[in-house]
């Protein structure tokens, strides 16, 4: 087995892609941090472990300072632990330590316990991957849907922080807040529910060459249970649709039903499942 590490985006997609768009809806994140052209900055790891007849058994990313993404191909070997075992010592090797791992449950656990051991990691997320192809038919909540606009930024920090403190993200500070908001002007991206006042919003986030995926849906405690949330997802998931793409996807926290409940409701139906697994490695 070989392990490499790149340091163009480039030459890792052309080793990557083919593998990793077949499976798209499971590797919508890696796919998205693959798009477009341009050389990595020095702090990002991409790499593969190979076996020894060349081919791809194991695929590692990671733009620090969000968590190591990790793949395994269609078809590669069930019993594949010693690829992970080698991956984990090249990372000590080199001196890069991810923070926490994000991947399909089994394959993160059999990475943490290899990396870190039982006692250096910690289950911080569950998350579900649900996927719609097809809407099914839902009762739209009161109110209009309409585009996020420059005025809106008085209430946006705070809904992104919110978002941020309720599933446990990575916390931005209000200044990379605005700035994140003021990203998506203009491109119809970010849509908000209004029924008298701006009450939930959602995000089309990013792309893959058949999909895209929502995101940043939230909506404030004093207006949940109206379906408000329902209506929002579910016109991001039409302009998805409206731009050519044949299905939408989005991660729901397990531990938080009443999301998936109302996802469910739309059409959206369960792929897989996530783990994310945080190391205290001290």
């Amino acid at each position: 087995m070989e392990f490499q590490r790149y340091m163009n985006v480039d030459r890792f997609k052309a080793d990557v892609f083919d593998i990793l768009i077949d499976d798209e809806v499971c590797n919508n994140l890696p796919l998205g941090i693959i798009d477009g052209n341009r050389d990595t900055s020095a702090n990002w790891l991409l790499s593969t472990v190979t076996d020894d007849q060349g081919a791809i058994i194991l695929i590692a990313m990671c733009t620090p300072p969000f968590n190591l993404l990790l793949i395994e191909p269609k078809g590669a070997p069930q019993n594949n632990n010693a690829s992970i075992e080698l991956f984990a010592a090249e990372l000590k090797k080199i001196g890069f330590l991810p923070s926490g791992v994000f991947s399909k449950s089994d394959l993160a656990r059999r990475f943490a316990d290899v990396y870190s051991g039982t006692k250096g990691s910690n289950l911080k997320a569950k998350l579900v991957l649900m996927k719609l192809d097809k809407f099914a038919e839902y009762r739209e909540a009161p109110g209009y849907c309409r585009v996020l606009t420059e005025e809106d930024l008085s209430f946006k920090r705070s809904w992104e922080h919110s978002v941020c403190i309720e599933c446990n993200w990575l916390v931005y500070t209000q200044k990379e807040n605005e700035d994140r908001i003021k990203s998506r002007l203009g491109k119809d991206n970010h849509l908000i529910w209004v029924d008298g006042e701006p009450v939930s919003q959602a995000v089309c986030g990013r792309n893959t060459p058949n999909g895209a995926v929502v995101s940043w849906v939230y909506t404030p405690p004093q207006f949940r249970g109206r379906g408000y949330a329902l209506s929002v997802v579910a016109e991001v998931s039409k302009t998805i649709f409206n731009r050519g793409k044949q299905f939408c996807c989005l991660f729901a926290d397990t531990a938080n039903p009443a999301s998936q409940a109302v996802y469910r409701k739309l059409g959206y139906r369960d792929i897989c499942v996530f783990d994310e697994i945080r190391f205290d490695m001290k």
